[in-house]
């Protein structure tokens, strides 16, 4: 019998754990956890989903496609909407679009203002 785990949190290294939260609040429209610092901030999710961003030093960016620095971890997200209208958003608001992009018209890997690869999908 597996055991009855809940994800209740993910946390992504980063530079600036303020400024990466505040790219995914404008994203996402998750709302700023009270405590959050500038060595640790978060955003409260739905159904209890913690999103943590916590300052690391010497921080390297994932180099995806290729993975000389990994990437570490990749967030997928559903968007509501047009996907070329999604992207032109996340793009105005600072994400950035590798020139690799394996999904076609399904997905876009888009990468957060850390450099962190995550894809949205209409599925």
């Amino acid at each position: 019998m597996p055991l009855q785990m809940k994800l209740v949190a993910v946390t992504l290294d980063c530079p600036d754990p303020l400024a990466l939260a505040a790219f995914y609040q404008q994203a996402t429209g998750l709302e700023l956890h009270p405590k959050s610092d500038a060595d640790f901030a978060g955003l409260n999710g739905e159904y209890g989903l913690f999103i943590g961003f916590q300052r690391v030093d010497d921080y390297r960016a994932p180099s995806w496609p290729d993975q000389i620095v990994p990437q570490q971890l990749h967030i997928c997200f559903k968007i509501e909407g047009a996907l070329h209208e999604a992207e032109a958003r996340l793009l105005e608001m600072g994400a950035g679009k590798p020139d690799h992009q394996p999904h076609g018209d399904k997905a876009r890997v888009l990468t957060d203002s850390a450099g962190h690869p995550f894809c949205i999908s209409t599925r």
